[in-house]
């Protein structure tokens, strides 16, 4: 963003991050905003909470993911975070074992990379496959692992890919995770946003296969990424990761963390119960229209190619040909030039771990869209070579 040209009076399109809330058409649902208004009014949480969240939340969580599940979640499977992103520490805190190393995909959230290598957890990284709809190269992940791989992650719908795994490759996932003794952590803060042909499918359903930790929240749903109420779930219902310790090592955690505010987590049931599909059926129209309009307008943009159409969460992977261009050598200096000269932002593929990559968000006023995409033909076809 430093990189703005300010004397462009024109307003920057932020097609780098993932916060639509800021955008009208994205607005939550008004029953979201009057169940935190109630529970702040009524006095009753004004105090601390429980470091594992307070029952009702976690009742409700667990009843509403359980929802998709062959087996019932109980609320002592579920344990609230402030957001999604603390979720992800308490993951790589409870894993950071001495000599312990963990499989992350490539491109992904970068996130866990930063997580792991504070607690000094070994990361390795596989590739997600293009071609094949960004799926996990999983003899890669079997080559990765060894006797001291605690874990891998997925992230499901796709960030930064807008990918979304069928049934089939998901029991795959599992599959292999089990024969390589090793658990799921499944990032799923992008869950029911598809928009597709390949319906959400929860890493749990395939929880009998091999112990899955599920990550969430309530920040991409229902637009509302300021509330910082995530949660961190112990989908196994064979007991697995309560019988290893995992369980109240991810207490012991949250006993030295900080919690989400009391009065949201003391929404959170009327949230999750009294919310419309009208709501969620107005926002997934917005993301399929607007994933449509990126797909076709990349195509021409010569520089650039979409190997796949994005089918969830809110962005979109398109490769960027250096060669096409003249002065601009690579992923990084195309964003700052881009920044400077047209007041669009769009997100370096180097940050997620694919170098000459791009990762476009399309969650905003689809007007914005049009103008940034606008903006992005006519850079590009100013650096082209003639």
């Amino acid at each position: 963003m430093n990189s703005r040209n300010p004397e462009d009076e024109r307003p920057t399109i932020p097609l780098g991050h993932g916060d639509p809330s800021a955008f009208p058409c994205f607005r939550t649902t008004q029953i979201a905003e009057d169940a935190i208004v109630d529970s702040l009014r009524s006095a009753k949480f004004n105090g601390y909470s429980p470091t594992v969240g307070i029952l009702p939340a976690r009742r409700s969580i667990a009843d509403y993911l359980s929802r998709d599940l062959p087996y019932k979640l109980s609320p002592d499977d579920v344990f609230l975070t402030i957001g999604c992103t603390q979720a992800i520490e308490i993951a790589m805190m409870v894993f950071a074992c001495p000599g312990a190393n963990i499989l992350l995909p490539r491109p992904g959230f970068p996130y866990y990379e930063a997580c792991a290598g504070f607690r000094n957890l070994e990361y390795r990284h596989f590739d997600l496959l293009p071609e094949k709809g960004w799926e996990v190269d999983l003899e890669a992940v079997e080559a990765l692992a060894d006797e001291n791989t605690v874990g891998m992650v997925i992230i499901n719908p796709g960030n930064p890919c807008g990918s979304v795994y069928t049934y089939e490759h998901l029991k795959k996932i599992a599959e292999t995770a089990k024969k390589l003794g090793i658990l799921v952590i499944s990032d799923e803060v992008y869950g029911h946003l598809t928009f597709a042909s390949n319906p959400f499918v929860p890493m749990g359903v395939f929880g009998s296969i091999v112990p899955v930790l599920t990550l969430g929240s309530i920040s991409k749903r229902w637009i509302v990424p300021g509330w910082r109420l995530g949660w961190l779930v112990t989908s196994d219902p064979n007991g697995i990761l309560k019988e290893t310790k995992v369980v109240d090592s991810i207490i012991s955690c949250l006993n030295i963390s900080g919690d989400p505010a009391t009065f949201i987590q003391a929404a959170i049931p009327q949230i999750i119960e009294k919310t419309t599909d009208d709501f969620f059926s107005k926002v997934i129209t917005i993301l399929r229209k607007s994933a449509e309009i990126i797909y076709d307008q990349i195509k021409e943009i010569d520089c650039i190619t979409c190997p796949h159409k994005p089918e969830g969460s809110m962005f979109v992977m398109v490769k960027f040909n250096s060669t096409l261009m003249e002065d601009i050598k690579d992923d990084m200096e195309f964003c700052f030039k881009l920044a400077k000269e047209e007041s669009l932002i769009i997100l370096p593929g180097t940050a997620v771990g694919m170098k000459n990559w791009l990762r476009i968000t399309f969650a905003v006023e689809p007007t914005s869209l049009q103008d940034g995409l606008l903006r992005l033909k006519a850079f590009c076809q100013r650096y082209a070579k003639k």
